[in-house]
């Protein structure tokens, strides 16, 4: 429809200089008065259709930019949301952010208002051009012969522009990423008065942006220049050379004059497409680094022919032989041929030191990574044939460090279970004691906790993180220091809340306070990677190994003497 449009459009700006012809070659004489008055006529009807024809042109073009742009933004999103966490280690958020935004905004001002200026400039171009052949053959050769001098440097100049282009935008994501790490910890900022540093370091990329810009903008300018010297030097010699026709006779005024409106139309669309180009380039640099965020595999996906588990998925976990290293640290590793199996219903606690590769325990059955060696299964399912989002909609989290997002109460807890209703959001709020303060907030499940959840305490996040997992409620509950930011009269509660979820239910619980995983099945000490005892508390207290070391330093021999 927009071509449609555009070549109605374009056809009776084309026919404007025949009427003036017309008009200049029968004079304006009294008995030529009707003629005259009917081309007036014809060329108010002939601006009335470009008007009309114009707008719907541009509506359509645009249109179909906003359209492209948001398909660009949308697809972008969803395959980034779906990456592996390796991708996320070395690429900054703040540069994902830049391209979704600054780059698409690149983009979306060529595939709207370019696209609609190059399309009508490119059929004003080769429609005038066949007319200026009409008019005039010998003085349309001597414009043909100008157009390389005018493209080769468009083609130079053009890929200066791309190449610049690139190097700002990329130079402006690094900008983008520097300000979102510093925003999302400002109160750790101010904390060490690190203010003039940051704002500094901000400063220095900003004008290395600058200073790229300013390249890129000359490389226009140069560009821009010379398009339109070229074009309007040869219209004006072309002209000329017109003129000394019409003295000699070859030629009528009005066929001069014919030519002289098709020469300008040629001149400012030529001059509008270097315009255009000069923007097409700077796009194209945006687009490939959007491509380059398409392109790009995560290394977890789900099989051709995925398995399922069992419905309720409550059989054993099982760890054999795993080895594992984060892509990042090839030569450390995380896991090393680690064998441990969970019975269905059972209760298992990790300890361990800081780096003994307990969160990589999580990390891995979660599917975040696979093991280099060595499988994981659920049953007798190898999870690495099973799709992920059905693998994690099994598991149940409760982080050590919750992440709430800027929205209200019902919402963050709302996460564990989109269709959930208000009535079930409420009954696990009270389930993990967070109904309590949740109503003494202003506006109770409906109040806004802003970005981060920083209006609550870190001891709320986390209750609001547990009415999360109870919501969800997976068979297998994975439990990082659930507990570790109460205080010792809602530990209590909380405690009796996930001893409640806990039951018929698989789960393996991280805990570095020693006291909350008394009651555990088994606990299993890890270091270095490796399980180096497991048993209950007493039977390890007996071993006086690292775990009884461990308890040593948080426990009193008199609360907790050995058994007998």
């Amino acid at each position: 429809m927009a071509f449609l449009a555009l070549s109605i459009a374009a056809g009776a700006m084309l026919a404007l200089p025949l009427s003036v012809r017309e008009v200049i070659d029968q004079g304006f004489f009294e008995e030529h008065a009707k003629s005259i008055n009917q081309h007036f006529l014809v060329l108010l009807g002939l601006v009335i259709i470009i008007a009309i024809f114009s707008a719907t042109r541009f509506y359509l073009v645009m249109w179909l930019g906003e359209r492209i742009v948001a398909d660009i933004r949308t697809a972008v999103y969803r395959h980034i949301i779906r990456m592996d966490p390796t991708f996320f280690e070395v690429t900054r958020t703040g540069e994902v952010l830049s391209r979704l935004t600054t780059d698409t905004t690149l983009v979306q001002a060529v595939v709207g208002a370019g696209i609609s200026i190059a399309l009508r400039s490119s059929f004003m171009l080769i429609g005038s051009l066949v007319m200026l052949m009409v008019t005039s053959p010998h003085l349309t050769g001597l414009i043909l012969v100008i157009i390389p001098f005018v493209i080769l440097p468009l083609i130079f100049f053009g890929r200066k522009v791309r190449v610049l282009s690139r190097l700002n935008q990329d130079c402006t994501a690094k900008s983008s990423a520097i300000a979102g790490e510093t925003l999302n910890a400002i109160q750790m900022v101010q904390s060490f008065t690190l203010e003039e540093f940051h704002s500094t370091q901000f400063a220095r990329s900003v004008e290395t942006t600058f200073v790229t810009a300013k390249r890129r903008l000359l490389a226009r300018a140069l560009l821009t220049a010379f398009a339109v010297f070229i074009v309007f030097s040869a219209v004006i010699v072309v002209v000329w050379i017109g003129a000394q026709f019409v003295i000699t006779g070859s030629m009528t005024n009005g066929e001069l004059g014919q030519f002289l409106i098709y020469a300008i139309v040629v001149a400012t669309s030529t001059a509008a497409l270097s315009e255009v180009w000069g923007d097409i380039q700077r796009a194209l640099g945006a687009m490939e680094r959007l491509l380059e965020l398409l392109n790009s595999q995560s290394q977890i996906n789900a099989p051709k022919c995925p398995l399922l588990f069992p419905e309720r998925c409550t059989e054993k976990i099982q760890f054999k032989n795993v080895k594992f290293s984060y892509p990042s640290r090839p030569g450390h590793d995380a896991l090393s041929n680690f064998s441990l199996e969970v019975e269905s219903g059972e209760t298992v606690a990790l300890v361990g030191p800081s780096g003994a590769g307990k969160s990589t325990v999580f990390q891995l059955l979660l599917r975040f990574y696979d093991p280099q060696s060595g499988t994981i299964k659920i049953g007798d399912v190898d999870i690495s044939k099973v799709d992920p989002k059905h693998l994690r909609k099994n598991i149940g989290i409760v982080p050590q460090e919750t992440v709430l997002f800027a929205a209200d109460v019902l919402e963050n807890i709302r996460y564990g279970n989109p269709m959930a209703s208000d009535d079930e959001i409420r009954n696990a709020a009270v389930a993990a004691v967070a109904d309590e303060f949740v109503n003494g907030l202003p506006d109770e499940y409906h109040s806004f906790l802003g970005e981060r959840g920083v209006r609550l305490s870190g001891g709320q996040q986390q209750r609001i993180a547990i009415s999360r997992a109870m919501l969800k409620n997976a068979p297998i509950l994975l439990l990082d220091e659930a507990t570790s930011s109460l205080d010792a009269e809602s530990e209590q509660r909380v405690q009796e809340a996930l001893e409640h979820l806990m039951k018929n239910r698989t789960t393996i619980v991280i805990a570095h306070r020693l006291a909350t995983i008394l009651k555990a099945d088994r606990i299993v000490v890890m270091e270095q990677g490796q399980i180096v005892a497991i048993g209950s508390h007493h039977e390890l207290l007996n071993q006086d190994g690292l775990y009884a070391r461990l308890a040593e330093l948080q426990f009193s021999n008199k609360l907790f003497p050995k058994a007998p």
